[in-house]
């Protein structure tokens, strides 16, 4: 099965939020340098604009990364954050930011979408954990869970 444009706009922010997790970049320059070489290398053929959603999702969630963080911590309960998944926390990153601050995106997309994520990449029972974070997460948004604004 194809994936659409957004949903490979989303595996590759998600890749590149994982591997940023193993060895951040010090620096914003460094950083757009580090986002340059990583859509260079996945997929070369690409035009880069064909990534231009997943550019806005990784410098969005990186940009609203202490906030993110602190809404994981909140509602992993029983979960020690530092043990935590990268690929998890990865996926988890994305989606908050998108309910967060994405009101173009409907808050029940990004929970499916994250749910499908963690399927493909994670362990089975990593869906469960993101969707019990996202799932309390979205009763907290003061906007359509459904709807996009």
């Amino acid at each position: 099965m194809k994936n659409s444009r957004r949903r490979d706009n989303r595996v590759a922010a998600m890749q590149y939020l994982f591997q940023w997790s193993f060895n951040p970049p010090e620096t914003r320059l460094r950083l757009d340098r580090d986002i340059r070489a990583f859509f260079e290398t996945i997929d070369p053929e690409r035009e880069r604009v064909y990534y231009s959603f997943a550019e806005e999702l990784i410098y969005g969630a990186l940009d609203h990364r202490e906030e993110i963080d602190e809404v994981i911590k909140r509602y992993a309960k029983n979960w020690e954050f530092g043990r935590i998944a990268k690929i998890d926390l990865a996926i988890l990153r994305l989606a908050i930011y998108e309910m967060m601050a994405r009101r173009d995106i409907p808050p029940i997309v990004s929970i499916n979408e994250a749910i499908d994520l963690s399927k493909e990449f994670s362990n089975p029972d990593a869906k469960r954990f993101i969707n019990g974070i996202l799932d309390q997460y979205k009763l907290t948004l003061d906007r359509p869970l459904r709807t996009a604004e």
